[in-house]
């Protein structure tokens, strides 16, 4: 795995730990090609991080700064050890604590750009919840996108109804929406 594009271009990351399913180089080329000048200056929440490549690349392409999470220790040392490889760590924050345990939390960040990729295997329902307790404050009220990634097989989350699929990006056994707001006239 490598960096794609930005400040960090070419930088490979270190090992995969074991038991994490990394969005494959070309997965996160077509999504960040997609979104675009929308990641200069995000501040991007990367829940699921694995080895943090998404947030990295974030960071690479210019957002301001990436919040991390993952319950597993290997993988927060992961993202930790990449932070490192890039020399990201200044503008990164990794927390290793179940996804819905750190949405609970009460201080929090307000995030333009949310990642969401979690294991394959999790339920449509506890994804659903996931996506629900974003709601509460955690998405900027100037404008947000949440990418969420599932196996093209899989079944999709039920979202919040104000939520709207923007687009659907398919690469191998994966499957990227992003998400955006709808306004109500």
């Amino acid at each position: 795995m490598r960096v794609i594009a930005g400040s960090a271009k070419g930088r490979r990351l270190g090992p995969v730990p074991p038991g994490t399913r990394p969005v494959s180089d070309r997965a996160r080329e077509g999504l960040f090609a997609s979104l675009g000048e929308e990641v200069v200056q995000a501040r991007c929440l990367d829940l699921f991080a694995g080895t943090g490549a998404v947030g990295i690349e974030a960071l690479s392409r210019g957002a301001a700064s990436c919040v991390f999470v993952d319950r597993s220790r290997p993988a927060a040392a992961a993202v930790r050890g990449n932070l490192r490889l890039t020399g990201f760590e200044d503008r990164a924050t990794v927390t290793c604590v179940p996804v819905e345990r750190f949405l609970r939390s009460g201080e929090h960040d307000r995030f333009s750009l949310v990642f969401a990729d979690p294991p394959y295997e999790i339920s449509g329902v506890e994804l659903a919840r996931v996506l629900s307790a974003l709601e509460e404050g955690w998405l900027d009220p100037e404008g947000w996108t949440v990418v969420v990634t599932r196996g093209h097989k899989g079944s999709l989350p039920a979202v919040p109804v104000h939520w709207a699929a923007r687009r659907h990006l398919r690469y191998g056994d994966s499957l990227a929406i992003l998400y955006t707001e709808v306004g109500w006239a």
